[in-house]
């Protein structure tokens, strides 16, 4: 599935495109608990039709009726420059748009943006650039900019800049059951998949729809995928031969997140082995994760799968994990008690 925002740019730009009116919706402020963070963007067209969203969808249904429905004064306008909307002030706001308590949403309402500079953004999202999409608040004017890196939403006096980027991609190293699991979470998660494993007797049941599947040797995926910041690489072959490499490889590029399966003593063996073989330094392997996921005392494919994918989007949205949902400091520490009880027992 494409990154959210991209597919909501493409769905305003093609409404654009076929001369119809529309509304770009961003979160600029939240106070309080709010149901989207701030820099969310929702696309209203004049027929009703929405794509993203600004809130569990109460605040949709007021825009809609504001501005595809209404003709009365709280009616939207279709075009002038853009202007704020807040919701959830009082009590009974929050109460009537489903806002938690005490929440609050400042939007920016784009009426009819300009079709060209859509068509401009979206092509560069397409072509995998980072953006800043710069917006003046006095007329709508639209400027846009190549990013360096993510950043949050920025907004003076002047004009509100929002940063949106091409879709995250995810590199797995192997064709297994797990992989499967893992490719579909990823793909619902907003993650462009590719799966490499240059074993036959694995590809031939893949079975994922919307995968790109290789079947090139992992260490040249990798370099050929050229991670970016937006990236992450993941290792479930269990076989030393496929993995190390490619992740050697993923060490040396800015993927946000680089990990292999494996148990704790699979862990250390590796750590071992790049350090014997390749001149790998603890320093330089830090950034290698394993055994990955987080502690949920998964046994099962489709279980191991929903660990390591909240651990990726943990490290994605900047969530640090505490040390009791790692799995390799819980299984240590359940090793320790049962050596205690095992030690009374005696």
């Amino acid at each position: 599935m494409e990154n959210l925002d991209v597919t909501v740019l493409r769905a305003l730009r093609d409404w654009r495109q076929a001369g119809r009116q529309a509304l770009l919706v961003t979160v600029v402020r939240t106070w309080g608990s709010s149901p989207r963070p701030v820099g969310s963007i929702m696309a209203l067209c004049e027929d009703g039709a929405v794509m993203g969203s600004v809130s569990g969808g109460c605040i949709e249904d007021d825009l809609i009726a504001r501005y595809a429905h209404a003709d009365g004064k709280d009616a939207l306008p279709r075009s002038g420059p853009p202007r704020f909307a807040k919701y959830g002030v009082t009590a009974e706001e929050a109460f009537r748009f489903g806002l938690p308590c005490g929440g609050t949403l400042e939007l920016l309402l784009e009426f009819s943006p300009d079709a060209g500079s859509l068509a401009a953004l979206v092509q560069a999202l397409d072509a995998g650039r980072l953006m800043h999409r710069s917006v003046r608040l006095d007329d709508g004017a639209v400027t846009l900019a190549p990013a360096e890196s993510p950043a949050d939403l920025l907004l003076d006096a002047e004009q509100l800049t929002n940063t949106f980027g091409p879709e995250y991609r995810m590199l797995i190293i192997g064709a297994g059951q797990m992989s499967e699991y893992l490719a579909t979470m990823a793909q619902f998660s907003g993650f462009a998949v590719t799966v490499c494993d240059p074993r036959e007797e694995y590809r031939g049941a893949w079975s994922v729809p919307g995968v790109h599947l290789l079947t090139t040797m992992p260490d040249d995926t990798v370099t050929a995928f050229a991670p970016d910041a937006r990236s992450c690489v993941v290792a479930l072959t269990h076989d030393p031969k496929l993995d190390d490499l490619a992740l050697m490889q993923a060490l040396d590029t800015p993927a946000f997140y680089i990990g292999a399966i494996g148990s704790r003593r699979n862990n250390q063996a590796r750590h071992q082995r790049m350090i014997e073989h390749f001149g790998q330094t603890e320093e330089g392997l830090a950034r290698l994760r394993g055994p990955i996921g987080i502690y949920i005392g998964s046994k099962t494919p489709p279980e191991i799968a929903v660990s390591v994918m909240a651990e990726i989007l943990a490290v994605k949205n900047g969530v640090p994990l505490p040390r009791d949902m790692d799995v390799a400091h819980v299984k240590d520490a359940q090793g320790l008690a049962a050596a205690g009880s095992a030690c009374k027992v005696g």
